[in-house]
């Protein structure tokens, strides 16, 4: 069985993202980064992420056994977002010096790593990074939904996961089954 590339992709694009630009050097030690919506976070122990980015991408070819940042984007950085797709913006981006590799300034969280390990992953090359340093700030997150950028809505009405195992404020499932 065939699969239309065009209704597969407007499936995978039914699940929201967080937008991401994945920074590091190029071969001549200049910053480098590309927009990247294929980011999760993998283990907790060891500290690892992943990052998905297609093999024909400039980055791709910098990111072998290298260090990079994950720079997870807020929600006024959408002129970064389409800089780093392909579509140059004026001004462009703002750089800092991270502990890893080059960071953009005004992210929501900027992860930055350490290679771990590089997989096939088909047309897409898959690279897990071990965080080594994570900076956080109040920024609401850019988004991407079905072929388009978004932003967060209001926050719930008040309903709590309080009647749910899995409420974050008490732990995503427990390590130990309460006792009976």
């Amino acid at each position: 069985m065939t699969l239309d590339q065009r209704q597969l992709r407007t499936g995978f694009g039914r699940f929201a993202t967080g937008v991401t630009v994945v920074t590091c050097r190029n071969s001549a030690g200049e910053p480098h980064g590309a927009t990247v919506n294929a980011f999760t976070a993998v283990s907790l122990e060891p500290a690892l992420c992943q990052v998905t980015l297609t093999r024909s991408s400039k980055a791709c070819g910098y990111l072998a056994d290298s260090p990079f940042a994950v720079n997870v984007l807020a929600a006024n950085q959408l002129d970064t977002a389409m800089h780093f797709a392909g579509r140059p913006q004026d001004p462009g981006p703002r750089w800092g010096t991270g502990p890893t590799a080059p960071v953009l300034l005004g992210n929501a969280a900027t992860i930055s790593c350490l290679p771990w390990r590089t997989y096939d992953g088909g047309d897409h090359l898959i690279v897990l990074g071990e965080v080594v340093d994570l900076e956080l700030t109040n920024a609401e997150p850019l988004l991407f939904y079905a072929g388009r950028f978004r932003n967060l809505g209001p926050a719930d009405d008040g309903s709590h996961w309080a009647v749910s195992l899995d409420c974050p404020e008490i732990g995503w499932f427990p390590a130990a089954p309460a006792a009976v």
